[in-house]
């Protein structure tokens, strides 16, 4: 059996910053936040965590900089689903944490938590009031054949592959032992949401490393 730490080490990381931003009216993945591009928030967050990282972009020139993988969408055009098909594939371990580029609160505990249990299911996702998150959640590749069946169906809902694998429900109460102010899964999508952000990075009230 893997030990905890071995658990942690062959899950790599994904990033998914191919976003089309249409609710904001510009691309979203280098938007300043309280004065640092959100990608550097999220890789910043990442890189500390895992050692493999995989960026899923259509624009590889943007990332030259950080000394990433960046892979473009094997199938364009299908979304985040698309994108973490891609990122599957391209994964040099079975295990894989996707993320979304825009989720400035990135919580270094609570993913380390999830990792933990990274072998207990097919997706490890949390699971909140709010619904699912299946942009910070753990995927293997046994996914893949589940996902191409959703993608040949025209159908791009990440979770409603979930009947075809096993799934490891994070609950509210474990994600607030680790995150208590619920803010991990924030996203940016409009400029309300970036005021909402910049007013919360402002107030210090980012999360605890």
């Amino acid at each position: 059996m893997l030990s905890r730490n071995s658990r942690r080490s062959v899950v790599i990381g994904i990033i998914l910053a191919g976003g089309e931003s249409r609710r904001m009216g510009r691309d979203k993945v280098f938007l300043d936040a309280a004065g640092v591009p959100l990608f550097e928030r999220v890789h910043g967050v990442l890189r500390q965590i895992f050692r493999d990282i995989i960026v899923v972009s259509n624009n590889p020139r943007w990332f030259h900089a950080y000394g990433v993988r960046v892979i473009p969408d094997l199938i364009p055009g299908q979304g985040a689903l698309g994108g973490l098909y891609t990122g599957l594939k391209h994964a040099s371990n079975d295990r894989a944490f996707c993320f979304a580029a825009d989720m400035p609160f990135l919580n270094p505990r609570l993913i380390r938590y999830m990792m933990e249990r990274g072998y207990e299911g097919d997706v490890i996702i949390p699971k909140t009031s709010d619904g699912l998150q299946p942009l910070h959640a753990i995927y293997s590749q046994a996914c893949l054949k589940p996902i191409e069946d959703l993608i040949s169906r025209g159908n791009l809902k990440i979770v409603d592959f979930f009947r075809y694998v096993t799934v490891v429900y994070i609950s509210e109460s474990e994600i607030l032992t680790h995150d208590p102010k619920m803010i991990s899964f924030l996203n940016i999508n409009t400029k309300e949401d970036l005021r909402q952000v910049e007013h919360l990075l402002t107030q210090s009230l980012g999360v605890d490393s």
